[in-house]
């Protein structure tokens, strides 16, 4: 693979090359990160920059529905939309079904949409290992939203709002006490929360689950990223496609006050140091269990912790002790 020809592919918006190139880094092979590295190097600087929006929700909350609806309404304005959905792996074989093409059948056919389903690989957050990668590849390609689907809540948020530059919470209508299921550090973490389904028998419902989730982001301490108003909460339908505009309008609203008062390159720096310490991290990690000795002892003590022979915590510091003996 000549990597100086995909990177000009992928600058001149060639899609095929950009699946190729996501796939590039998506590899494990050590050939294979290598050629990634080296292709990350001659994108950057390229200063294309797409507004990120990290999608979480519940499973069956219409997340595939609600993208689908919204991208083909930026696409109608003639913006390049990029997906990366999520999907979930298996955590036996590391399978994954892939099938947010299908689900999103009438975006994938247009031109100005690019739509890559990747596996999770159990990574939490349900958030690909090298997804942050494909984000930037997307930016290069000249795409100017990239909506980034998790597999859902509850696992580690982080990862997305690492991710992206607005975070949206897409839940559906539910009445009592289901408000006391969605955990406080995923509201205090989501820019909007929309709250999906909002036609038909459950118009009513909505509103008024919407009313609920408002009410409770007034008792969260503001945020100093975020304008008056924001966090906030609203309805929409993917189904009729209702609420979809103002959705647009609302996050590109905040998007350029957070552009204006600086809070949007501090967030992309901060976000940028944050994956350099997470690189190294996972690097040490690698590293250390690719010795043999390092696995050899790593076996041994896990046998012992299983026989009830030493503590868990136990175990681990003598670990610990060893490795940094070694270092």
């Amino acid at each position: 693979m000549d990597i100086s020809v995909i990177a000009e592919k992928i600058t001149a918006g060639d899609r095929r090359a950009l699946a190729r190139a996501i796939t590039l880094v998506e590899s494990t092979r050590p050939e294979h990160r290598e050629q990634a590295l080296e292709l990350a190097e001659r994108l950057r600087g390229g200063g294309r920059q797409a507004l990120r929006i990290g999608l979480s929700g519940t499973p069956g909350v219409g997340k595939s529905t609600f993208i689908e609806s919204f991208g083909l309404m930026l696409v109608a304005q003639g913006l390049r939309v990029a997906v990366l959905a999520v999907d979930p792996s298996s955590a036996r074989s590391g399978g994954s079904i892939l099938g947010d093409k299908t689900r999103m059948e009438r975006l994938s056919r247009e031109p100005l949409a690019f739509i890559r389903p990747s596996p999770s690989q159990t990574h939490l957050g349900g958030v690909a290992r090298r997804t942050r990668e494909a984000v930037g590849l997307c930016e290069a390609a000249g795409f100017d939203v990239v909506l980034i689907e998790t597999v859902g809540v509850g696992q580690s948020e982080t990862v997305v709002a690492e991710l992206s530059d607005l975070f949206i919470l897409l839940l559906a209508p539910a009445g009592g006490d289901e408000l006391q299921g969605v955990k406080r550090g995923i509201m205090e973490m989501a820019d909007i929360i929309l709250v999906n389904k909002a036609d038909g028998d459950l118009k009513a419902t909505a509103m008024r689950t919407c009313a609920d989730y408002a009410g409770a982001l007034r008792l969260l301490r503001r945020r100093p990223q975020d304008p008056e108003g924001f966090p906030k909460a609203m309805t929409v339908s993917a189904l009729e496609l209702a609420g979809l505009e103002t959705a647009w309008a609302e996050m590109k609203a905040l998007r350029d006050w957070r552009q204006n008062q600086g809070h949007w390159a501090t967030r992309r720096a901060t976000q940028a140091r944050h994956w350099f310490e997470d690189e190294v991290r996972q690097g040490l990690l690698r590293a250390l269990t690719e010795k043999p000795q390092t696995r050899a002892a790593m076996g041994a003590m896990g046998e012992a912790v299983a026989r009830g022979e030493m503590t868990p915590d136990s175990a681990a510091a003598q670990m610990l002790h060893r490795l940094s003996a070694q270092a």
